[in-house]
């Protein structure tokens, strides 16, 4: 199986969870794995032979996901899944697909990316259908089917997605983030993508003829022509109609800074003026992947504010991953706004490697909107500092509402490591709602949860 299906993104994940957690059992998501794991852990003995077809007389064929569970190493259970879905005959997978509520939350993502991707490249309409049974998570699913599907047989996988587009009316809504955003795909770029592998010319005619999401399918198309040949990605943007160029441009730009920024620069600077910009911050997140002082740089020198701030949070994270100190004075140089759309991506990082230096960049901000913003990621990604020092760094925040939330975060974590002094502690804040309150010290989760039908 393709590898790029083994990590089709984080909604995928999610995904896996909600579609077997409320579609499939209609239950809800748990909100407490360990809960999950011990639930259903309970239920191994439900999980028969996944297939009894296979030669009986060799006692070391896996003949269960028990046995594959067993097998100690990740990556020994990783292959051993891959060659179990590969021998699976096209009737035996709806049934494996059942059996995957049965698992445990994080082994239940594993399993069912390898069983769906592989389903696709089997059957994929059946793979399709059975995606419309897990209610909403079914959604969630249907990129890993759909990349499966596109990744060997993209020509019928864009027939199916044509005559069947309210089934991906979900996908559509949650792809094309863009820059900034999740970096989801919606079916066209997934299709576009695949497509673009293995003939980049039929994959451009496809999209090129698309009624809606053309443009995105065909950037995407030049985004992974890019990877290998840009000058030919750029040559074959050139030939779009000039109202789908940008995002075109900006792949390129991204794609060919990873290789060469002189080059993509030099290119960016001939592009027509209304693309320059956004093309030339989209190459400065790409030199950011390998020399992220240097993409800093290169940011200071653009006169453009709007194309300079969407390259900032991805400059920034590469940054501090290398130069922590060198981060934080780089980001404390630039404007409110920049600071702020970086913290989710810096704060954990910097809490990470250096708490103490995170914690006097928060308490050195004086706009209210930097420092609520880089307190609160602070708070949700620290895993070192005791929560007696989270909640005073929780009372730094000035907006109420993220206030709150913060506190209850670390009142919730208080409890699971010191539920005395934690009690002590929620019992004599104001800064929780007597809700929340009775649900911590009663040991269910802050927002809700546990079994039962629209948890």
């Amino acid at each position: 199986m393709k590898t790029n299906l083994l990590l089709p993104g984080a909604a995928l994940a999610i995904g896996l969870g909600v579609g077997f957690g409320v579609g499939n059992s209609g239950g809800g998501a748990e909100s407490d794995i360990s809960t999950i794991e011990n639930q259903m852990r309970t239920r191994g003995s439900d999980r028969g032979s996944l297939d009894s077809s296979r030669d009986s007389k060799d006692d070391k064929k896996v003949r269960s996901l028990d046995d594959i569970y067993r097998q100690p190493g990740q990556s020994n259970r990783i292959q051993s899944l891959l060659d179990f879905y590969t021998n699976l005959s096209p009737a035996q997978f709806s049934s494996e697909a059942d059996k995957l509520e049965a698992l445990p939350f994080n082994e239940r993502i594993l399993a069912g990316v390898l069983l769906f991707g592989k389903w696709a490249e089997v059957d994929p309409t059946a793979a399709m259908a059975y995606t419309d049974t897990m209610g909403f998570g079914g959604a969630f699913v249907r990129p890993t089917v759909l990349q499966g599907w596109a990744s060997t047989d993209p020509v019928n996988a864009a027939k199916y997605y044509s005559e069947n587009p309210a089934q991906f009316a979900m996908m559509n809504m949650m792809g094309g983030a863009g820059r900034g955003g999740m970096g989801t795909q919606g079916p066209a770029e997934i299709i576009a993508g695949e497509w673009a592998k293995q003939d980049p010319a039929g994959a451009m005619a496809w999209a090129s003829g698309l009624a809606s999401n053309s443009s995105a399918a065909m950037s995407t198309v030049v985004s992974e022509v890019a990877k290998t040949d840009p000058i030919k990605a750029a040559s074959m943007a050139g030939e779009m109609k000039e109202d789908a160029r940008g995002e075109a441009y900006q792949s390129i730009a991204k794609q060919w800074a990873k290789k060469d920024f002189n080059e993509a620069a030099s290119w960016v600077a001939g592009l027509p003026e209304g693309d320059r910009a956004a093309a030339m911050s989209a190459a400065v997140e790409g030199l950011a992947s390998s020399n992220p002082a240097l993409a800093a740089a290169e940011l200071g020198k653009m006169t453009d504010l709007e194309a300079r701030a969407d390259a900032v949070p991805m400059v920034a994270k590469n940054y501090a991953k290398t130069d922590v100190q060198g981060s934080m004075t780089w980001l404390n140089s630039l404007d409110d706004a920049a600071k702020r759309e970086s913290m989710r991506e810096v704060m954990p990082v910097w809490a990470s490697a250096d708490s103490a230096a995170a914690l006097n960049f928060i308490k050195t901000q004086t706009t209210p909107e930097v420092k609520d913003r880089a307190a609160e990621s602070y708070i949700w990604s620290n895993r070192t500092s005791t929560p007696a020092e989270l909640v005073e760094v929780a009372g730094m925040i000035s907006d109420e509402g993220s206030r709150n939330r913060s506190t209850g975060i670390v009142a919730a974590r208080w409890m699971q490591e010191d539920k005395a002094a934690a009690t002590d502690y929620i019992n004599s804040t104001d800064s929780i709602s007597a809700e929340m309150k009775e649900r911590l010290l009663s040991g269910k989760s802050m927002w809700g949860g546990g079994r039962g039908r629209g948890r």
